[in-house]
Parts: C-alpha cells; sequence; structure tokens
C-alpha cells in the first residue's frame, strides 16, 4: 500500500474531471517540490530510459528491511517532474520492505496514469520505478 501522501493525490484525481485539469495538478505538485541540487545531478544519479533528464537522490535512514526509505529528484521536463512528486508522495516515508511491496503499477493505474501517458513518458516512469526498486533492494543486500 502507498502512504498517506499518495492517497491525498488518489482522491485529489477523483474530484478533477477532465484530463486536462489532472495535468495540470500533476504539473502543479512538481513546481512545489523542492528543485534538486545541481551538484546531484551526476551520471550516478540519472536515470536512463527516460526520453527527459531525470535524476533521483535516495536518502535511506537506517539498514535492512526497516531502514526508512526517502528520496529526491528533478527533471528538465514539468510534466515529469510531477510524475516524481507522484513517486515521492507513494514511496517517501516507508520502509525499504514497504517499498518492495507496493503495487507501484496497480497505484498509478488508479490515477489512470498508465492509460493517459505517452509511450515514451510511461517507459520514463517505469525506469524510475525500477530505479526506485533497485535503490530498496540495495539497501536489503547491505546487511
Amino acid at each position: 500500500m502507498a502512504s498517506a501522501a499518495f492517497e491525498d493525490i488518489a482522491d485529489n484525481f477523483e474530484f478533477l474531471d477532465d484530463w486536462e485539469d489532472r495535468y495540470r495538478y500533476v504539473i502543479d505538485l512538481g513546481r512545489a517540490m523542492e528543485p534538486l541540487d545541481e551538484g546531484l545531478k551526476v551520471a550516478a544519479t540519472k536515470v536512463d530510459g527516460c526520453a527527459s533528464q531525470v535524476w533521483l537522490v535516495p536518502v535511506i535512514k537506517g539498514q535492512g528491511a526497516g531502514a526508512l526509505f526517502t528520496f529526491h529528484g528533478d527533471s528538465d521536463a514539468m510534466i515529469v517532474r510531477g510524475l516524481i512528486a507522484v513517486l515521492v508522495a507513494m514511496f517517501n516515508g516507508l520502509t525499504v520492505q514497504a517499498v518492495l511491496a507496493v503495487d507501484a503499477g496497480g497505484e498509478l493505474a488508479r490515477l489512470g496514469l498508465d492509460q493517459h501517458l505517452s509511450a515514451q513518458r510511461s517507459n520514463g516512469l517505469r525506469a524510475m520505478l525500477e530505479r526506485i526498486r533497485l535503490l530498496a533492494t540495495a539497501t536489503l543486500e547491505e546487511v
């Protein structure tokens, strides 16, 4: 199950009547995020497989399955920055074990994003989800 912050986004999506409003909402979520420090926009944090420039930086506190997972991200495309904000809401504050248990595809399908993103954006979103899973998995393997 995703975090309470993601549930708030899902609730807000239900109140928005059309996809133009939903896209604006996602973009507004991205605008509200703190920009990533330019020094963190390096090859090691860049997400391959995205049409836009995307960087994800993990901040994991603790070790093993109970470690708390958070990450920060940024993109040069506003809609992608908004998608990062949705993922931040979905995963931040969960344990790494809970991150790996989230059915991200199912959660995003609740928003209808699986049907309303272009193929390139969908591929980029999958690449970001894969990076998040890899970061959480690596934390488990460090123990």
